[in-house]
């Protein structure tokens, strides 16, 4: 497997590395620095994009329609469903729920940037989602712009700070979407800036 990006295909996800040891070493310790002083597990990957692009510039988002519900999801959707279709009472099903929900001792969220760059984030599957935005506020190059953070398929904002990572659906692990609430014309450059 080429890593260089070299190869015929390209990859989907690989680690950011760098070329120049010593950068990778400073990047490594402010990483190092930045998991000891949040206290969590972070990741940066960078992810390549597999659409071509005009003149050099990619493009970061997808329309809206892109992101709709199709009659095909919704097969895929039923196919994939694992559900026993047995009738069960209120109790037994709260008791599977509470033995489903001891099991899973943490939620790993991956936030994808326009600038193909991926930030993975652990927590406890009990946080609010308003620990996740408190951290990626904290992360991101330009903090004093407003984002939001979205899931797709369909794109659906993410707008109650207040539910745990489990109530929200984010476990054992969730893909979300990063994007500055800019009005038109305005881009940003770089995204994750660990200090």
């Amino acid at each position: 497997m080429i890593v260089d990006g070299s190869s015929p295909l390209p990859l989907k996800r690989r680690r950011f590395t760098s070329i120049d040891s010593m950068e990778a070493e400073s990047a490594k310790a402010k990483l190092a620095a930045a998991k000891e002083k949040f206290g969590r597990e972070i990741r940066v990957f960078e992810t390549a994009s597999l659409l071509p692009t005009q003149d050099g510039v990619p493009n970061t988002e997808e329309p809206d329609d892109f992101y709709d519900f199709t009659a095909e999801d919704y097969y895929r959707l039923m196919a994939s469903k694992k559900e026993d279709k047995h009738l069960k009472t209120r109790k037994i099903r709260e008791a599977e729920e509470a033995a489903r929900r001891s099991r899973i001792t943490k939620a790993v969220v991956r936030i994808r940037f326009p600038d193909n760059h991926t930030l993975e984030l652990t927590f406890h599957p009990s946080e609010t989602l308003q620990s996740l935005v408190d951290l990626i506020s904290k992360l991101i190059a330009r903090p004093d712009l407003p984002f939001y953070l979205y899931t797709t398929p369909p794109k659906k904002q993410i707008k109650d700070m207040t539910q745990d990572f489990y109530s929200a659906g984010f476990i054992p692990g969730a893909i979300l979407y990063f994007s500055y609430d800019l009005p038109k014309g305005l881009c940003m450059v770089s995204h994750v800036c660990i200090v």
